[in-house]
């Protein structure tokens, strides 16, 4: 079953800036035109990087209709509406497809941890619910839930559910998706350390933290591959690992927060539980970006 394509390349999960406290929408706008200026190919708000766990309903609603105005329709809005609660969820995602969100990305419910029995309910209620594609997010690391084949076999013919975001890290677990599913979901990688190996398995792109400071060098990762320079493409992989395990020294969206303030895109201001990165820590990043010429 072919269904809708909602991208092609990097998505960056954007950060959200605060600036005493509230969202800093002259921060955001910036950051926004800095990320299609530099060729992203997608933009995802109120993602795990954009702190979604700890906006207010009204923030969250807020972030949503604001970067779909300031996109204008320049690369697709994909709007972070998942919840361990499928009837909030449901209401959120149908708010971001009224405000004109071109793709949800829908979260595996957390500490819930739902059974193949639950999930497969859990994403159906809002593939019927929603007029919008969605992509299905998998991060078992935080959410204590893998999404196993037999869920996304279930979901397969669901007419909304287009697309997987897979960060479990397990390459053969998406080899096995892939090769099972891949006809009827779209896959990308959640990791920016298997962007490539992903891709060679038929993966279409990457929902990326470190297209916050990097965003031309991501879509680039992507673009080499699909133009089939995949020496290129790897090399380039492979140049900003050090890199990427820098920004994720720390739990994210801590050191990418703290890049982009350095950037001078926003603030390093983060909400609790989340706090200030651990000076040595931010010594490496810092170091790293100069390497990069970031700084």
């Amino acid at each position: 079953m072919k269904k809708k394509t909602i991208f092609t390349g990097s998505a960056v999960a954007i950060v959200t800036p605060f600036k005493d406290g509230s969202v800093d929408w002259d921060a955001l706008g910036q950051i926004i035109e800095f990320q299609i200026a530099n060729k992203t190919d997608a933009i995802v708000i109120c993602g795990t990087t954009g702190e979604s766990s700890t906006l207010t309903d009204e923030e969250h609603r807020g972030c949503i209709e604001y970067t779909i105005q300031k996109v204008a329709g320049r690369v697709p809005v994909i709007a972070g509406t998942g919840s361990n609660d499928t009837a909030y969820a449901i209401e959120l995602s149908k708010f971001a497809c009224d405000a004109g969100a071109d793709g949800l990305l829908l979260v595996t419910p957390y500490y819930n941890k739902a059974s193949v029995k639950g999930l497969v309910a859990h994403y159906k209620a809002i593939n019927d619910a929603v007029n919008c594609p969605c992509i299905i997010y998998n991060v078992p690391s935080r959410t204590g839930c893998n999404v196993t084949l037999p869920v996304y076999k279930a979901l397969a013919d669901c007419e909304n559910l287009v697309a997987i975001k897979e960060a479990s890290g397990n390459i053969s677990q998406i080899a096995e998706i892939i090769a099972a599913v891949g006809d009827s979901f779209d896959v990308y990688s959640g990791n920016d350390d298997q962007i490539v190996p992903i891709l060679s398995l038929g993966g279409k792109g990457v929902i990326s933290v470190l297209a916050n400071p990097m965003p031309k060098e991501t879509h680039d990762i992507c673009e080499l591959y699909f133009d089939g320079k995949v020496k290129e493409s790897a090399e380039l992989q492979l140049k900003l690992i050090p890199f990427c395990k820098t920004l994720f020294c720390e739990v994210n969206p801590i050191p990418v927060k703290t890049a982009m303030a350095a950037m001078g895109y926003g603030s390093d201001e983060l909400r609790l539980p989340l706090c200030e990165m651990e000076e040595a820590n931010k010594e490496k990043l810092l170091a790293e970006m100069k390497k990069l010429a970031l700084i």
